[in-house]
């Protein structure tokens, strides 16, 4: 695969994408006003619901807890909630923040986690910025600009490094309800002001170990959720915070 790009600052990455944030970002994001988006998603340490391949990427960003008589591995990830254009374009399409811009911001339209391939349909951005007088990403499927590199995996480790964290204000929030990984998410809008008191509490303290958590799962169709009974899991529909399940289409 290669892949060359250069973008021509169309802004159409800027509408409607709930952009995840590390801690930090979401703080400072919070702190000027703007709001976020909660998503959780999980799978059973048996390994149910997540391919065997996928295993080791998922299980270092996520938290090992209790799930009825089992235990599962969550995922939580903070991001802006986005459902038009983002608060920081400008009329000219441009990025009010560009110097202070989210990390995903940078790495778009690249992608972070490594199990899911690069498919330019899939992206906004038009036709022209793939073209092969733009600056080579990757050279017969090798990424090949370092500094990109550098960005995705500073991401990544964001992800593994901030999991206890989030997963102690999720609990301080009373978010307690994770979808199964592949069939949904499970998404959550606290009040800014919330949040933002609860974050700079749990950020400002020492790290320590996350206090006992115990989760439930909530699945799209019942046959899912005899399988999970069946393993142990704690399965509900009730979700806390007038939370919201958005299922993965099928």
């Amino acid at each position: 695969m290669n892949v060359h790009f250069a973008c021509n600052n169309c802004g159409k990455c800027c509408h409607g994408h709930h952009i995840a944030l590390t801690l930090s970002e979401a703080l400072r994001w919070a702190s000027d006003g703007g709001s976020l988006i909660i998503l959780v998603e999980a799978f059973l340490a048996n390994g149910f619901g997540i391919p065997v391949a996928q295993r080791d990427h998922a299980q270092g960003r996520s938290l090992q807890v209790r799930c009825g008589d089992t235990h599962a591995y969550v995922a939580i990830t903070f991001a802006v909630y986005n459902i038009g254009t983002c608060r920081y374009l400008t009329e000219d399409n441009r990025c009010g923040i560009y110097e202070q811009r989210p990390l995903v911001c940078r790495i778009y339209p690249i992608e972070i986690n490594p199990h899911i391939q690069l498919r330019r349909e899939h992206k906004d951005c038009p036709p022209e910025t793939w073209d092969e007088s733009g600056p080579p990403i990757y050279r017969n499927g090798r990424m090949v600009n370092d500094a990109l590199a550098r960005l995705i995996e500073q991401s990544r480790q964001a992800d593994r490094d901030e999991i206890a964290l989030k997963a102690e204000i999720c609990r301080r929030l009373g978010i307690d309800v994770a979808a199964l990984k592949g069939d949904g998410f499970t998404a959550y809008r606290p009040a800014t002001e919330m949040l933002l008191s609860v974050m700079q509490e749990v950020m400002g303290r020492a790290p320590a170990a996350p206090a006992p958590h115990e989760w439930s799962l909530r699945v799209s169709r019942p046959e899912i959720a005899d399988r999970l009974t069946a393993m142990g899991a704690s399965v509900t529909q009730l979700l806390p915070m007038q939370g919201a399940f958005i299922p993965l289409a099928v």
